[in-house]
This record gives C-alpha cells, structure tokens and sequence, in this order.
C-alpha cells in the first residue's frame, strides 16, 4: 500500500498549537504521557489473550523500554502491548474521537495562559511528544494481525500513514529531538524522570537492561511505603489529568467479599463530566489483571468525577462485561465504595469544613444528582451537601439552616434560578426578607428536579417561594429603624381591582391576587402549586424538550401597600375602569415578566403601550 497524507482534525490542530508553544514549563511530562499509555496498551493485551491467548504469539513478559540515540538525536518508547492497526492510527493519532470535544474547543480562548489550564483538564497524551520533537514516527502492529504500519507527523497539521512490514507488536514511537532537548537523550536524566513520574507502572520500564521503576501494582503495597509524590503521580497515570487530586483514599476491604480500592477525587473538574453518558472512570481490575475502565456497575453516575483503580480477588479472571452488569458481587463492591467515599467525605467536611468547600464548589452540581437517583443514600447525601443562602455567601449545611429558623416557620424555603446575585433581587424573596427568614439560592439545573423528589429535611418541608401561597403569617416581619410600612388600599378597592386586571388579563393568567410575600416591588409572578416552576419552563425551552406551546398561565400577584397599586385601586371602582386599566394591567404583567427574565409577551403592543402611559403622565 501507497503512503496515505491525512490532515489531523482541527481540535488536534488547536491542541497541538498550543501544547508545541506554551503548554508545560516542565517538559520532560512527554515521557510520563507515552509511558501511561504503553502501560494501558499492555493491560488492554493481557485482558483480551485471557480469552485469546495466541495474540500473545509466545512473549507475554510485558515490559516497556526507552531507547535514547545520542548521536541520531532521537528517543524511542516501545512496548509489546496490543497495538494499533491504520484505522486506530488515524483515529487515536489523528483525531480526538471523545465525546465533548467540539464543546471543550470552543472554550479555548487563544489566550495560552487560560487555554493551559484548560487543556490540563482535557489532556492531550501522545500529543505531548511535540513538546521536545519535531518529528514523530510510530511503527506498530495489532496483536493477531499480520500487517504493521507506520505513522509520521512533524505536528504541522498533516500525518502520513503507510504499511510497514517490519513493525513489532504492540508500538514503537520514535521522537527526533529540537534543538535544545538534548537533556532527555542522558540516561541519568531519563533514570529520574521515571522513577519521579512512573515508579508506579506495574509494568517494568527499562533502559538497556536496567529496570527504572518498582514494576508493582501502586494499589497492591502499604500506605506506609507509599509517598505522597507517588499517589499523585499514581493518579496523574490513571486519571491522564494534569492537576493534583484533591483526595485520595486507599483501602482494602476485608470479609465476605476483598477489594482493593484507590480512588481520587481530582482538583478540578473533568472537561466532560456533563456529558450525556456520565461515564465512570474508574478502572476495574480482577487479581491485578486490567478488565476494563467502562464498568458502569462499578459506580454510580452521581461519583464519575472519582477517579482510579478498584481490584477484585474475588471476580473471575475472565469475567466479560456482559457478565459484569448483573453480578452481585460487584454490587457489593459498589455499595461498599459508595459507603467509603461517602464516609471520608463526612469525615473531610467535620475535619476541614474550608477544604471541604473547595470539593463542593467543584463537584456539588454532580454531587446532588445522587439525591434524585439513589434514595438508598439520600439522607447520607443530603448532610454533605451545601447550599448557598440569603444569609450566607458561602454554601453551608442544611443543618445550619434549620438552627437558624424563625420562630413560627414551619418550612424551608428555596428559589430557583440561573444567578445566586439576580435571584437575591428577587420579588418572591421580598417577604421572606422582611421577616429574616433565610432563603436556599439553587442555581444548578439538577436543583429542580431533587427537591420535588427528596421532600423534607428532618420533617421540615421544601417550598418553593415562587410557588403556591406564600404562608409568611406565622412569622412576624422584623421592621427596620425608622421604616413605616405604607398602608394597604382598603380591602373592597383591592377586590375591584383584581376583578378589573381579571378582565383585561384575561387568559394571559391563571388568576390575580393580594399578596403577602411582596413589600417593596408592585407585581410578581408565581406558579401554582404543582405547576412547573417558571424556572424550569424557561430551562426546557432552552432545551428543545417542550413544543412551542410550553406556555404554563401563571399567577399575578399585587402588593396592596405600594403606591402604584394604591393609586390603580382607587380609580378600580369608576365607570369604565376596566377600559382605564387595560393598558396598565398589561404593563405590570410585562413588567412581572421582565423581573423573571422573560421577555414581554409582545414587545411591540409593551412599547406602545409603555409610551401612551408616559405621554399621559407627562402632558405637552
């Protein structure tokens, strides 16, 4: 077969732009990233030759070696693991084939100091090797495959792929130096840059015939003989991250069942951890012998930020995933590794409540989806998690919440929305504000869902303040220093007047009336209790998941006490009010609307409608 030019795709493009020019103060991470992935092409062979032993064709000894050549400037990282074939060249080296890719470009700036960062949250692997090379060749074959091929870039936006007959099983990557990178062909500094980033590899790295690391399972030894540097390059390896983890938990579990786990909970949020499969990405191995690192049954969806290995005595060799989705064993796995994290978690927020803030401001959106999804542990869940407030800036405990409720308030209050600044502003929050009654802000889109399903905190009832009646009469309103309250219009004129907006409204709502959870602003909307929320419309709309018709008839709500409500019920009880009224009616409605967010229903007939009124208030 013929050479065959391909050109990378554009997001490799962007990435290999960057990574080249300004990605990494400490360079030498290049031997790190090919080493992590001939570690992983060795664990993929053994799995698949326990039940196809031949891929092995007589050498399953797995090992890693590095080659530097002095005097042709090049080094060479090869292992005997399970290769690649030319469609995994150019879909492994060619493209970035996970999903959220297009969605993590578009967040690159073409500032490098803020693209760094968020590249080290993506990753980038073998693409490292052009932070010391300007020219990069692979020569590999697929394990039971007779064909090998060759793979060859200078980085420049265009690869070369081509048969190659003398191509060894498993990879060898071949990287001609630039200039200047001449450190990395000295064996001592080879020598420290493995035992610093890869002691851990469970397969032995070597240099001639010397082995540079310790060769053994990290997950296997004591955590007495292991560093702090190891675990974070341990996890560094498994989790193919480039920030620290923010904890790590290493414990075998001992009885009925035996399990060795070694899970991380990263530094910083995963670039993909909102996608729509809400993959895991802990590796299951059984006897120390790599299974697989998609085992959906091994957690649940609400821990895929966690990161690492989890090793079975007890599973069978050759288990295959097929077998893994209904076995109990592995359910108690799961239920045993849920019931730990959950633990140091505990353990962290009563222990260091300020660190544990860095895990909630990172993770808690992904955290709350447990409370909807797993009611086995939702209490458990439900006291680590933290909520922002109209007392406090910072998230803090439904347990502090409720010590600090107000004599007389049978409920907790909550309000949804996009913005913890804007819902603060909120009217709904005005008569809750008046009485000092403190308020959860939920801004994160699952914060609509868990509250219907969880309910109550120790028998204390969710409500939302934008829903329903508002129940603020058993609290007493806290006045301010030297603040009156402004009379309510009288009761009957009240009545005319929501009788009035009721005709000119007319379906644009589902009723109008007085409202005791305003004090300061004349309308807000609300739903009825059960409707969906006003939130979460406008969250579906956003989301395509409604017809155009997704319209829900809300409540209007008038403040009795502010002057411009006063004024209009007044002038209720006249011939011909409802005519009067018309144009106002519509305008308070707009207005409701617009302090939710919403747009008027008809921007033109609001502008007419808008300057009739200033031209009456303001005759020529």
């Amino acid at each position: 077969m013929s050479e065959e030019k391909l050109s990378f795709q554009a997001e490799v493009s962007k990435l290999l732009e960057i990574v080249v020019h300004s990605l990494y103060s400490n360079k030498e991470i290049f031997l790190r990233e090919l080493i992590s992935n001939a570690s992983d092409a060795c664990d993929r062979l053994r799995y698949a030759a326990l039940t196809q032993s031949d891929l092995l064709d007589g050498d399953g000894l797995f090992r890693i070696t590095v080659t530097p050549d002095k005097e042709a400037r090049t080094i060479t990282v090869s292992d005997n693991g399970i290769g690649m074939n030319r469609d995994d060249l150019v879909e492994n080296l060619g493209t970035i084939a996970r999903s959220g890719t297009a969605d993590f470009v578009s967040r690159l700036t073409g500032d490098a100091k803020k693209d760094v960062s968020l590249i080290g949250q993506f990753g980038v692997g073998f693409y490292s090797a052009f932070m010391v090379a300007d020219h990069v060749e692979v020569a590999t074959r697929k394990a039971g495959e007779a064909v090998g091929w060759r793979w060859v870039s200078d980085g420049k936006g265009e690869f070369v792929v081509s048969e190659d007959a003398e191509a060894p099983r498993g990879a060898r990557i071949t990287l001609r130096l630039r200039d200047g990178e001449d450190e990395f062909l000295e064996p001592e500094r080879l020598r420290k840059i493995v035992k610093t980033y890869s002691d851990h590899i469970a397969i032995p790295v070597m240099l001639g015939d010397e082995t540079l690391n310790a060769a053994s399972a990290l997950w296997t030894r004591s955590k007495s003989e292991i560093t702090p540097e190891q675990y974070k390059e341990f996890y560094h390896h498994v989790a193919h991250a480039f920030d620290d983890p923010w904890m790590t938990l290493h414990y075998k579990a001992e009885g009925a069942i035996e399990y060795t786990g070694l899970l991380f909970v990263p530094g910083q949020k995963p670039f993909d951890i909102f996608n729509p499969d809400r993959k895991q990405h802990v590796k299951l191995y059984v006897k120390r012998v790599f299974i697989t690192d998609d085992c959906s049954e091994l957690l649940p969806p609400w821990l895929r930020f966690l990161r690492g290995v989890v090793d079975s005595a007890d599973l069978p060799l050759n288990i295959s995933r097929e077998m893994l989705q209904h076995n109990p064993l592995l359910a108690k796995i799961r239920t045993g590794l849920v019931k730990r994290v959950l633990s140091e978690l505990k353990r962290k927020a009563e222990d260091a409540p300020e660190d544990y803030q860095t895990f909630w401001k990172t993770f808690g959106d992904v955290f709350k989806e447990g409370l909807y999804e797993d009611f086995e542990r939702r209490a458990d869940i439900l006291e680590l998690c933290r909520f922002r407030t109209t007392v406090s800036d910072q998230p803090v405990s439904l347990a502090e919440i409720v010590g600090r409720m107000k004599e007389g308030q049978e409920g907790l209050p909550t309000i949804t929305g996009d913005d913890a600044e804007a819902l603060r502003k909120s009217p709904q929050l005005e008569g809750y504000l008046a009485r000092g009654i403190e308020v959860l802000l939920l801004t994160d889109p699952i914060d609509e869902f868990w509250v219907r399903a969880v309910g109550d905190y120790q028998g204390k009832p969710f409500r939302n303040v934008a829903e329903g009646s508002a129940d603020l009469e058993k609290v007493a309103v806290q006045p301010k220093e030297g603040e009156e309250k402004p009379e309510a219009a009288p009761a009957d004129e009240i009545a005319n007047l929501v009788a009035a907006l009721k005709i000119a409204l007319g379906d644009e709502v589902k009723d109008v009336r007085a409202s005791v959870r305003l004090t300061e602003s004349p309308v807000c909307l609300v739903a009825e209790e059960g409707d969906m929320s006003i939130h979460l419309e406008r969250l579906m709309r956003q989301h395509r998941q409604g017809a155009s018709g997704l319209k829900p008839r809300r409540i209007l709500e008038i403040n009795p006490h502010h002057a411009l409500i006063r004024g209009m019920a007044a002038r209720a009880g006249e011939d011909g009010a409802a005519d009067l009224l018309a144009d106002s009616a519509h305008l308070l409605l707009d207005q409701a609307r617009i302090v939710e967010g919403e747009p008027p229903a008809d921007p033109a007939a609001f502008a007419r409608r808008l300057a009739s009124v200033m031209r009456k208030g303001l005759p020529a």
